[in-house]
């Protein structure tokens, strides 16, 4: 078995993907298995009983927003009932933020890898405060769920037929070179997306255009969404590669940790959910928080997030870490754990190296050294919200399983 040489292909399909986003769907009309009493989570899969305070929340609020329950109380019945079928995004081709919860009535972006024919799906983002992705489930985050998914979503479905499409990896690379590093860091990109998109969105003539268009500039982070699903869009077409070591999905649903690689498809590896260290917002503290929470990390699988810290050294001040040259540090020992560079995704203060890309399991576990994530952070407790953001690391015993399972196959 050669193994360099299936990396290589892994990689060779990575990078040669597409990702453009295509549309704005309801969930049960695009989203691969979605059934009417279906609902999609963060992370490795996990059932109600062992589920976070945050997840069970979002949970409850998905109830709510669906009406298959009128109280908290009702919802978490239903939820114990086993009437609600539960599995996680990656086995949907989905991907959400912190929780992820998705369900039948949620809009979903659809993005497309037009190279490989894959699509990706991803709920839209909330915006900024109390919302369902942290587990906040009170009249207001449900008002807001309603809004997005009855205004917003067909809105955006229209101007994006308009638009012909929007090109997320080009979008990507750009705010690369604007200071973003497009996980915990999205101005540059919030800011690209709206200027691509205004015109479409003014041209539907919709009454709610200019509320749409402000709701866009205040969220800071709207594209954060759209980022996950283009980079699993493309991280998918190295999936099935036999022989290959290299990571296409790392996800948390915080409780467990887990990655998934190439060579090994459809399994998960996991650990418990680490800790993050970070900066907490007043009135909370390290005790406040959940471990670590969400499908984001597939941008870090993807050579973004962390491991584009150096595109961002203001991201130091939202997750805290000192200075700027922690920022530069950190991408730079990223480079020891991966076998490539990836091509389209560059650093301008490494001179515009290519971001660190492919994830070795190989390596990771041979350095000890643990991919970084840089996040927000959940309160433990459901219907608080956001607590804080900061950085982490993915398990070692991740890598390990996944090493000692793959040399089985040998």
């Amino acid at each position: 078995m050669d193994i360099d040489a299936a990396n290589q292909d892994v990689l060779t399909r990575v990078q040669a993907s597409t990702a453009v986003l295509k549309d704005v769907r309801l969930a049960r009309d695009a989203v691969p298995g979605m059934g009417p009493r279906t609902m999609l989570h963060s992370g490795p899969p996990i059932t109600w009983d062992r589920m976070c305070g945050p997840m069970k929340g979002a949970v409850i609020g998905a109830c709510l927003f669906e009406g298959w329950a009128k109280t908290a109380d009702a919802a978490t019945q239903l939820a114990a009932s086993g009437e609600i079928k539960f599995d996680c995004n990656h086995h949907h081709r989905a991907v959400g933020p912190m929780a992820g919860i998705l369900t039948p009535s949620m809009q979903v972006q659809v993005l497309r890898n037009e190279k490989f024919g894959i699509e990706t799906y991803v709920p839209l983002y909330e915006g900024l405060g109390r919302v369902l992705r942290h587990g906040v489930y009170d009249e207001a985050s449900i008002e807001r769920l309603r809004w997005l998914n009855g205004t917003l979503g067909p809105l955006l479905s229209d101007a994006l037929q308009r638009s012909g499409g929007l090109d997320m990896k080009s979008l990507i690379a750009q705010a690369l070179q604007m200071g973003d590093e497009l996980h915990s860091r999205n101005r540059a990109s919030n800011f690209l997306f709206i200027a691509q998109l205004a015109p479409h969105i003014a041209a539907t003539g919709s009454r709610h255009a200019p509320d749409a268009l402000r709701f866009l500039d205040g969220c800071q982070h709207f594209p954060l969404n759209l980022v996950m699903a283009a980079c699993k869009a493309m991280m998918d077409a190295g999936r099935g590669v036999a022989g290959s070591t290299l990571v296409v999905a790392m996800a948390r649903n915080g409780v467990e940790f887990g990655i998934q690689i190439a060579g090994l498809e459809g399994r998960w590896f996991t650990a418990p959910a680490p800790r993050v260290e970070g900066i907490w917002f007043p009135g909370f503290s390290r005790d406040d928080a959940n471990p670590d929470l969400g499908d984001s990390a597939i941008t870090e699988t993807s050579g973004l997030g962390a491991f584009a810290m150096a595109a961002a050294p203001a991201i130091v001040q939202y997750v805290g870490g000192g200075d700027a040259a922690f920022a530069r540090t950190t991408t730079e020992r990223m480079y020891e754990i991966t076998v490539s560079e990836h091509e389209t995704f560059r650093v301008p203060l490494l001179d515009f190296r290519g971001t660190p890309f492919g994830i070795d399991i190989r390596k990771v576990v041979e350095t000890g050294i643990q991919p970084t994530i840089d996040t927000g952070v959940s309160c433990k407790r459901p219907n608080v919200g956001q607590v804080g953001a900061g950085v982490t690391a993915a398990p070692l015993e991740c890598f390990e399983k996944a090493l000692e399972a793959f040399a089985e196959t040998l």
